[in-house]
């Protein structure tokens, strides 16, 4: 980039411009026969314009990678940076620092200026405005989500925010989701899914206490318990094949001990064997399921 990019500049004061780097500058405009540039901060928006058309043109004679070249396309960046911060002044309402918005901005600019073709006929302010602006909505799109999700939803989300205000308008009330999707084109179930992404947008914090009601908890609070019974779940489902495939003895066995809740003892008497042969048949059998999960794992 050329060295007055990073200049800091103030109308009240003097540049501090080093004689030899205002020298090195003199001599890049006279090798390239380039008109004087005055500070970029003083250039009048017409004559930004004038100069830029000037710059294009011998942009277009110098080779890709030369020394001429990058000085002259950083030069146009930074006569053109009033249209970045023109643009970026747009989203000012927005969280992300103004320095940044600028920055991606400038990206934007850059890509326009590589792209810009004199022979096309159209001004450059026209052309770099909407790739500039693109740029910084990217940008929005891509970091402002609270969870990320397709870029597919994060577009339907400003579709079906820009239809809902026209049918609010139109109808005098919200528009429900099949009057949406007639609007748009889509199915239902695709504008029900695009409801459910815009959820991700924002994001509440569970420290956040509730502003209707002073007397409610903050959410953390109010979130339901752990429920440990769930933990269960998964081998009850597991067991339920491999119980299934014992014998009739055996899972009556399991029955009296584990739903009926009998002594070994007293299921001997029920299934008139020994308390010792019940006890071998249920630790065989308990063995034979503790290995079937082994395996289903």
């Amino acid at each position: 980039m050329s060295p007055r990019l990073d200049e800091t500049r103030t109308q009240d004061a003097p540049s501090a411009t080093p004689p030899h780097q205002i020298d090195a500058e003199q001599f890049e405009t006279d090798a390239l026969g380039l008109p004087d540039i005055p500070r970029y901060d003083e250039v009048e928006p017409l004559d930004a314009r004038a100069l830029s058309k000037t710059l294009f043109a011998r942009l277009e004679t110098l080779e890709e990678g030369t020394h001429e070249r990058a000085y002259v396309r950083n030069t146009l960046v930074e006569l053109n940076l009033a249209l970045v911060k023109f643009a970026a002044s747009r989203f000012r309402s927005r969280s992300e620092p103004m320095e940044d918005i600028i920055q991606v901005g400038t990206i934007g600019l850059i890509k326009a200026i590589d792209r810009f073709e004199l022979s096309r006929g159209v001004e450059f302010p026209t052309f770099a405005m909407p790739t500039i602006v693109g740029e910084i909505k990217r940008f929005f799109r891509d970091t402002s989500w609270s969870v990320r999700v397709p870029r597919r939803l994060q577009e339907l989300r400003l579709d079906l925010a820009k239809a809902g205000d026209e049918l609010a308008q139109q109808l005098d009330r919200s528009p429900t989701v099949a009057e949406l999707a007639d609007k748009l084109g889509i199915t239902k179930e695709e504008v029900v899914e695009g409801m459910a992404a815009s959820n991700a947008y924002t994001a509440s914090s569970l420290d956040a206490q509730p502003e209707d009601d002073d007397t409610e908890g903050a959410l953390a609070d109010r979130i339901g318990y752990e429920d440990h019974g769930l933990e269960g779940i998964e081998y009850i489902e597991s067991l339920k094949p491999l119980i299934a495939s014992l014998p009739a003895r055996d899972r009556k066995i399991l029955s009296l001990r584990f739903v009926a809740g009998l002594t070994q003892s007293e299921i001997g008497e029920e299934l008139n064997i020994s308390q010792m042969h019940v006890s071998r048949l249920l630790s065989r059998t308990l063995g034979k399921l503790r290995k079937g999960l082994t395996l289903d794992e």
